[in-house]
């Protein structure tokens, strides 16, 4: 492999479509601290060696071992980065490794995929004639982002909804593979006379700046956009300002109450497998029951190293100074301070805002035992809190059967239509 040599000395490869070949050379190979090395800031902030190597581990227990790496396919450049994708033969079928790739070699995005990603379709409950869509930004320069106004279509006035996807470096969509959730909802809610407000987030839109911020934390990600798109819904005619509501996923359910807190015009709250774990624990938890998918020495050293982690953010001496490497999931001490300082069902239970909490029966992320099991005791004092469960669906809310596993997510799905029409009756009850 051609190299040039970089700043610190190490080897990197340039070519983004070499650099993602040999990416892939590294991961059939073991390489995992090699691949990490090789992380952008952003990256390494939300993936650590260990998770890769588990990660890694699940899909050739799934396909098999490599038999062969196709050529890369890179897309035109965009915001000094370019997307690559890697299809990979194995002995049971196949999966296809995506990368972003900067100008620098570094990898600031990385994810497996199935060995054909189809491209989304709208969900049967979608009428996209009912609304229209329109472009917004939202704060203000350097850290601005983008977003996607879903609004019916007549004169309203309609609720607004502001939708928080989960922790990453997700797009406005909530994208994984072909799927699009996220989206799934905007689309569905609007068809039923819901005005939606869904946007990139920061660490999606800014890696870079977000990477170089030491100090940077969950409500950083997440509070200054979401309360700047609720008052942006407020500014729409068409739009009541005393209805805005925050829908948020996983992470973004979790840090809906301190949007709440931060913008008090917020009429409610839907949780839709909104976290409430801490979530060092449940990192582990969840590596363990994928472990137990792709048993082996690597998957246990994965678990290993992940649990020794997650004790350091239990422990007293955790400081500014505890460095990311020591921590789990790559975040840094300043994250990990935040969020252990932090309890969503506390602060939830502190607002005064009717609450919708959703919950998927089959979903191992974020558990009906570990995590409902704690909104429902914590918030149990509360007439105007609802909890549903939906035994068949899993944590994006796409219906199934049988044990929940990572290859789900592989192929095309929508989220769950009795999902979608709660929550828009929730959010509009009969007259």
């Amino acid at each position: 492999m051609r190299t040039q040599e970089g700043e610190a000395g190490m080897a990197t490869e340039t070519d983004p479509a070499k650099t993602a070949v040999a990416v892939v050379e590294m991961a059939r190979e073991g390489c995992f601290d090699e691949i990490a090395q090789r992380f952008a800031p952003t990256l390494r902030a939300a993936v650590s060696a260990e998770a890769l190597r588990l990660a890694w581990s699940v899909e050739l227990g799934k396909h098999g071992a490599v038999t062969a790496i196709g050529e890369p396919v890179a897309e035109p450049p965009g915001a000094g980065r370019v997307r690559v994708s890697v299809p990979v033969s194995c002995e049971r079928g196949g999966l296809t490794v995506v990368m972003s790739v900067d100008d620098t070699g570094s990898l600031n995005g990385l994810r497996f995929a199935p060995a054909a990603t189809a491209p989304w379709t709208p969900p049967p409950y979608a009428a996209p004639e009912r609304f229209e869509e329109s472009a917004v930004t939202l704060g203000h320069a350097p850290l601005a982002v983008s977003g996607t106004l879903s609004l019916p279509r007549g004169d309203g006035p309609w609720p607004g909804v502001v939708l928080l996807g989960g922790g990453g470096p997700f797009d406005r969509d909530g994208s994984a593979g072909p799927n699009k959730p996220l989206k799934d909802l905007a689309w569905g809610l609007a068809s039923r006379g819901v005005a939606v407000l869904r946007f990139d987030k920061v660490t999606y839109a800014h890696p870079g700046r977000v990477a170089d911020d030491h100090d940077f934390t969950m409500a950083d990600e997440y509070v200054p956009h979401a309360v700047a798109a609720v008052r942006t819904l407020q500014d729409r005619p068409a739009v009541d300002p005393g209805r805005i509501f925050v829908v948020g996923h996983s992470m973004g359910g979790k840090v809906a109450p301190r949007v709440a807190a931060a913008e008090p015009s917020v009429a409610g709250l839907v949780l839709l497998a909104g976290d409430a774990e801490p979530m060092h624990r449940a990192a582990v938890r969840v590596a363990r029951h994928l472990a137990s998918l792709a048993p082996g020495p690597a998957a246990d050293a994965a678990v290993e190293a992940l649990t020794r982690q997650a004790a350091v953010v239990d422990s007293p001496g955790l400081s500014h100074s505890t460095p990311a490497e020591s921590l789990p999931l790559g975040l840094s001490a300043a994250y990990w301070l935040d969020l252990r300082g932090y309890d969503p069902v506390a602060a939830a239970a502190a607002l005064g805002t009717p609450m919708l909490v959703l919950q998927g029966g089959r979903d191992y992320q974020v558990t009906v035992a570990d995590d409902l099991a704690r909104w429902r005791a914590g918030l149990a004092h509360r007439p105007d809190v609802t909890t549903r469960v939906y035994e068949a669906d899993n944590h994006l809310f796409f219906p199934g059967s049988g044990p929940s596993t990572p290859a789900e997510y592989e192929s095309a799905h929508h989220v769950d239509p009795a999902v979608v029409a709660d929550i828009a009756e929730w959010l509009s009850p009969p007259a």
